[in-house]
Parts: structure tokens; C-alpha cells; sequence
């Protein structure tokens, strides 16, 4: 197709005559070559009239450019011409003219066409009289300025396109009251046996198809021990209804009131379990009024708050708790959104030997599916398997569904909120945005810290200078050594490696160290030097050999071949299945490197009742005439000279003498000659002297975790 010349071109004008050519523009080369017509070289043939011809010559010049020659333009590649004739400050007929003079140009006959040729750019610069330098397109960086994060959706405006979906159920309370039992009974397995120390140490999430209802209900089991505090927390503002396990014979404990405020805070509805009735101490009269002290108003009571009696271990009870569950679903008309992008929350991490990086989610919004690109934190996946949680194979997740996600490139964090992405680029995208904004935050915090300090500085400073003019300029240099701002922390050492088996684990094991962390008076300090998920591997024993660090393994199996190199490299490898158990091992060994404490036994005292001047050589020498009151004196012992209760002099003994005899101990009611080794020391009648001995005695941490 043939594209006819904007405008028209002036050119080969010389001083008393014009020859005007007239160009077609955008023409393909290879037919005018064909038709014999060089482009751009194409003669009117139309005859110019008398008028013409008597009329005033015209000259069409084009705008004079801003740059000067030989000016560097910044080009980039796949700029359009447009943006090309804007670099260069001409007009777009320009480029098109220049065009005819560089090879492989014809195909870019539109203002918005992208030159992806490089060298088609250069030589347009170059031939319209610039340098060129290559960029960075910015387009590009718009891009990056726009793209701010990806959030939640808003709710549909279209209540129709919501389906009723299975309710979630979090089971909380304090340790060892019961809830994994329970679980166990609705769905007719036996997890308890596997967890160690009989007590949950793990988030976990399950599908429960209720055999008197036929519904399918998705249940949470959360840790009730103390350090598990971050996921109770979690499961309480993830889930639609709480189960609260209380048992019968211990009545509300701290764990139990700890889940109720966090249920309260969450605003989640709660149910109670009183557990454990079958055994000869329950009392659950007492066990409710204990939960009415904690506001939990029963509707026996006139509240709204529904009590079930059960006994999780024989199932009894459960039918009607199981009627109370579906009850409360039914009143909160639970309701879904299974279409548009998946949102989802992460309820425990871990690192899978075979499988890899995985995730267990909790969908709260539209379906899961394979191969969808999830971001979650700072980590992103691209969904290759779906799991539930019998380890059978999904190929969707609508909301309220529990499934495990593989495909994690890292791993992600319990509690991050799961969002669905177009592709893996706005994942990457997201993810460097996501660690822009946390390292600016980290930078904005650094900075508060310098200007917190420099004010400290400044104040300083000013109440020197300040002291200085009032001294005087020349009186107030400086005199001896440089002394230094900070001492050298030189108390013991104790680094720790941490490893475990999901991420909820580690966090609670980080949460109850940095108990310790946080106490200020310390004689021990403790380092971890680097934590994960996922079993021991080469690096974390090289990491461990390079800090004098101990492994702490929660829950993982140790590969023998890693157990080698770390009984060849002296590298000491604990591993344990059991929290606080773990936690008593630091414990110890925190102990162990505490420096011993000096410990005073007092052995007896004596009064002074004269001070006697003996001659020793030329040397007038101060004795102590005494008589013991407490106790036995011993020579080799210390003596603490006091008088009215102030404490004059301490230090060894230089003689002790009964009579004219030197004797190395006196009894009570005896009296006796002291001489300390400092002469310089003076005695008058009443002064206390007290003998006692110094041992070191073993120090115990004064370290609390919480349980």
C-alpha cells in the first residue's frame, strides 16, 4: 500500500532558482527501486502558471534545534520515533527524512513505532549532527513508580456470587486439657500419639466431614504450652468459632484466659468444652464459676456463651457438641467468594526432604488451583501440587479449605497474607517492592537513632563549651590519655545455631530466647547466630565450628553424614522433640559458663577492748587486745574491722597471739592479741572485728522463659 508525504520537501535550492521534489514517505523501497524511482528524487511534473512563476519564492526551513552540535542525546532502545524526534529536538518529519539515508529504516513508518534496532538509533542521531549515549528507558522506571503493592480485593458489590462454605473452627486452651484428644475423636484419629511429650507443639489444620451433620467443618489445633503464644494468636484471627477446651479438674489456667482475650480481641464467638468429666476430680460447677470470673457469661447463667460437658477421651458429649458447632455456623451464615484471584493466609511453613519448600493455607477467597502465582511476605511460589491434609492430591481449594501449597521459591512466614499475581514478573516486581519498603523503614528507624544520638552530642558538647568560656580558652585543654567511649563487653559467650521443623516452631523457640535477650543484668550473653526451618545441614555446622556455637534441633531428624562432620569438626549437635525441654538444655549450659560467685562464711567476731603499741625493731606497731564473742577466729581468714557500723578496714591477719603464745585459732570467751598486716590501722575500744572465709559457690541464671 502506498502511504502519500505528509508534506513536502524542499531541497537542492540554489541562489537565483528553487528545483522543488516532491517525496512519497513511508513507500516501500523495494517497488519504487522496482519501478525504476529512486525515493526521494521524484520530479514534478506539473508546469508552474504565469502566477506562480511571477509570485515571491518561498523557503521552507525546519525549527532551529535547542542542542548544539556535536550535544550528547540520550537514547534508549525500543524508544518510538517519536521519542526519538523529542531526544534530538526536531520535528517527526526529521527523523523520516533521515530515515531515507539509513538502512533498515523502512519498517518503522509510524510515529509509535518502536526502533528495536540499535543501530538504526545511533546512525539517526549521528546524521543529525549529536552524540548519543544509551539509557535506561524510563518507562521503565514509571513503571517501578507505580507499582505500589498488591492488597486484597474489595468485597463484591453483588451478594449473589457468594456460596456457602464449611465454617472454621480454632480448638484452644491451655496444655494438656485436651484438644488434640478431641480432634482426634471428631475425626476418628490419633494424633496425640505422634506429638511428643503428649502436648502440641505444631499449628495444624484438618477437614473434619461431622458424621451426624454430613458437613464438612475445617478445624484448627492450636499449641496450648506457654511459648506457643504467636499461634494461638493466629489461629484466634484466622477462624469463625472457638472452641475453648477447659478441663474439669484444673478449672481456668493461664493458657485458658490467654485464649479467651485473644478471642475477644479477634471478636470471634466462642464455645466451651469442659473436658475431662469423667474423672473423680472434675468439679464443673467450679470450673463454670471460674469462667464467669473471666467474663465468659454461660447461657445457663443468662449469657450467651453455650457449655458443653464432654469427655474427649471416651466421647462422651460429643454429639451435642458437635450440634452446638453446627448451631453457631448456621446463625453466622458463613458465606464465600470462590471466584477472582485466590486470598489466602499461610498457617505453618516448613522444609519437606523430598518435596521441598511448603506451606499450609488456609483459602479465605477464591479457588485455589495449580499452577497459579502466589506472593506471600517476601516470598512468592508458582503452585505445582496441592496437598490436603491426609496427603491426598487436590486440584482446587475454595475457601475454608486447609491445603498445602508446593512451589514456594522461599518460605514463606506463618501469618503472611496469600495473594494471587498475573505472573511471575509482578511477583518479582512485588517482592523487590515489598524489600524497598522494609529497607527504608529499617533506614528511617537508623536515622531516628543517629539524630536521637547526634542531640545527645550536641547537648553535651554545648555544656562543655559553655564551661569552657567560662574558664577560659586556655585552661581547658585536655590532659592525659584518650580514654575510650564504650568498654569492651567481656562477659561469657553462649551462640546457638537453631533449626526446626516448621516455622511456627522456630518462632516460638526465637520468642522464648529473646526472653533472655531482654535482660539487661545478664552475666551470660547469648548469641544466635543463625536460625531456619529444615534439617541440619553442612553450612549451619560450619557456621557453628567459625562462632563456637551449639546446633539446637527441634523436631528434625540429624542425617548421619551431617553427625560426622560434626563430631569431626567438635561441633556439639542437641537435638530434642520436646520445647521446654529444649529450653532447659540452654538453660544449663548458661549456667555453666556463669563465672562462680564469692561467698562469705562468717566464723566468729570479737570485740576490742584496748589498743596496745609494741615495738617490732624500731617500728611501733597498733595490736587489738580482743575477746572473741562469736564463733572461732582463724588466723589464715579474713578480718573485717567495723566501727559504728562502718567498715574501716579489710584484710589478712599478721599475728594472732594467746598470752605471749602464737596460736592459729581462738575459741568464744577467749581473749587474745590481733596485729593485721596493714600497720597503719588504728583501734579504739568497741570496734567489731569479724573473721570470715571466701569460697566460690556456683551460680544459678536468674532467667524465667515463662513456664
Amino acid at each position: 500500500m502506498f502511504h502519500f508525504l505528509r508534506r513536502t520537501i524542499y531541497f537542492g535550492a540554489r541562489v537565483n532558482k528553487v528545483v522543488v521534489f516532491k517525496t512519497f514517505q513511508n513507500v516501500n523501497n523495494l517497488v519504487l527501486k522496482t519501478c525504476g524511482i529512486h525515493l526521494g528524487v521524484v520530479r514534478s511534473k506539473r508546469r508552474k502558471t504565469a502566477e506562480e512563476r511571477k509570485a515571491p519564492r518561498v523557503f521552507n526551513f525546519s525549527p532551529k534545534s535547542k542542542l548544539k552540535a556535536n550535544q550528547v542525546v540520550q537514547v534508549w532502545k525500543n524508544m518510538t520515533v517519536a521519542e526519538l524526534a523529542k531526544a534530538i529536538d526536531k520535528d517527526v518529519d526529521h527523523v523520516y527524512e533521515v530515515m531515507t539515508f539509513v538502512d533498515n529504516s523502512i519498517e518503522y513508518d509510524r510515529d509509535e513505532s518502536q526502533i528495536d534496532n540499535s543501530s538504526v538509533i545511533q546512525d539517526i542521531v549521528k546524521k543529525s549532527g549529536f552524540r548519543y549515549q544509551f539509557v535506561s528507558p524510563p518507562t521503565v522506571e514509571q513503571k517501578e513508580e507505580k507499582l505500589r503493592d498488591v492488597f486484597k480485593r474489595p468485597p463484591p458489590e453483588d451478594p449473589s456470587v457468594l456460596k456457602k462454605r464449611p465454617a472454621v473452627v480454632t480448638i484452644m486452651g491451655h496444655v494438656d486439657h485436651g484438644k488434640t484428644t478431641l480432634l482426634d475423636t471428631l475425626r476418628n484419629s490419633s494424633v496425640v500419639e505422634s506429638e511428643f511429650g503428649g502436648i502440641t507443639q505444631h499449628i495444624g489444620a484438618f477437614s473434619v466431614e461431622l458424621a451426624r451433620t454430613g458437613e464438612t467443618v475445617t478445624f484448627l489445633d492450636t499449641p496450648g504450652h506457654a511459648a506457643f503464644t504467636a499461634m494461638r494468636s493466629r489461629g484466634a484471627h484466622i477462624t469463625d468459632i472457638v472452641v475453648l477446651v477447659v478441663a474439669a479438674d484444673d478449672g481456668v489456667m493461664e493458657q485458658t484466659v490467654e485464649s479467651i482475650n485473644m478471642a475477644k480481641d479477634a471478636k470471634v464467638p466462642i464455645l466451651v468444652a469442659i473436658n475431662k468429666i469423667d474423672k473423680p476430680e472434675a468439679d464443673i460447677e467450679r470450673t463454670k464459676r471460674m469462667l464467669l470470673q473471666q467474663g465468659i457469661e454461660l447461657e445457663e447463667l443468662g449469657g450467651e456463651v453455650q457449655a458443653v460437658p464432654i469427655s474427649a477421651l471416651k466421647a462422651k458429649g460429643i454429639d451435642e457438641l458437635i450440634e452446638a458447632i453446627a448451631l453457631q455456623a448456621e446463625l453466622l451464615n458463613l458465606r464465600g467468594d470462590p471466584l477472582g484471584p485466590v486470598e489466602a493466609v499461610v498457617v505453618e511453613s516448613k522444609v519437606d526432604p523430598r518435596r521441598g519448600k511448603l506451606a499450609t493455607a488456609l483459602v479465605q477467597r477464591g479457588t485455589l488451583t495449580k499452577g497459579v502465582v502466589l506472593v506471600a511476605g517476601e516470598a512468592w511460589a508458582k503452585v505445582r501440587a496441592l496437598f490436603d491434609d491426609k496427603g491426598k492430591v487436590l486440584t482446587s481449594a475454595p475457601p475454608s479449605t486447609p491445603v498445602e501449597v508446593v512451589g514456594w521459591r522461599e518460605l514463606p512466614s506463618a501469618g503472611d497474607e496469600i495473594l494471587q499475581v498475573d505472573s511471575e514478573r509482578v511477583a518479582h516486581e512485588v517482592i523487590k517492592f515489598r524489600k524497598n519498603q522494609k529497607q527504608q523503614q529499617k533506614q528511617e528507624l537508623d536515622y531516628e537513632a543517629v539524630k536521637m544520638k547526634e542531640a545527645e552530642h550536641l547537648k553535651k558538647y554545648k555544656a562543655e563549651l559553655e564551661e569552657r568560656r567560662k574558664r577560659g580558652r586556655y585552661k581547658v585543654r585536655p590532659t592525659g590519655p584518650r580514654t575510650k567511649d564504650d568498654t569492651e563487653d567481656t562477659r561469657p559467650r553462649f551462640s546457638v545455631v537453631v533449626k526446626g521443623d516448621v516455622n511456627g516452631s522456630v518462632e516460638a523457640i526465637l520468642d522464648v530466647l529473646g526472653t533472655y535477650e531482654a535482660e539487661l543484668n545478664c552475666d551470660c550473653q547469648l548469641d544466635i547466630v543463625h536460625y531456619g526451618v529444615g534439617e541440619v545441614i553442612e553450612s549451619d555446622v560450619e557456621l557453628a565450628e567459625a562462632f563456637q556455637a551449639y546446633i539446637y534441633g527441634f523436631n528434625i531428624p540429624m542425617p548421619e553424614r551431617i553427625a560426622k562432620i560434626a563430631r569431626k569438626k567438635q561441633v556439639r549437635v542437641r537435638m530434642h522433640n520436646v520445647i521446654y525441654r529444649l529450653v532447659d538444655d540452654i538453660k544449663s549450659e548458661i549456667q555453666e559458663r556463669l563465672p562462680p560467685r564469692q561467698v562469705e562464711d562468717i566464723l566468729g567476731e570479737a570485740n576490742v577492748l584496748q589498743e596496745f603499741i609494741i615495738t617490732e625493731g624500731k617500728k611501733k606497731v597498733p595490736v587489738a587486745g580482743c575477746r572473741c564473742t562469736k564463733g572461732t577466729l582463724k588466723k589464715n581468714a579474713y578480718f573485717r574491722v567495723r566501727r559504728a557500723q562502718e567498715v574501716i578496714h579489710e584484710g589478712e591477719l599478721h599475728s594472732m597471739r594467746h598470752l605471749k603464745n602464737e596460736v592459729d585459732s581462738i575459741k568464744m570467751d577467749v581473749e587474745c592479741g590481733l596485729q593485721l598486716s596493714d600497720q597503719t590501722v588504728r583501734f579504739k575500744p568497741g570496734d567489731t572485728i569479724i573473721c570470715y572465709e571466701l569460697r566460690e559457690e556456683s551460680r544459678k541464671t536468674d532467667w524465667n522463659p515463662g513456664f
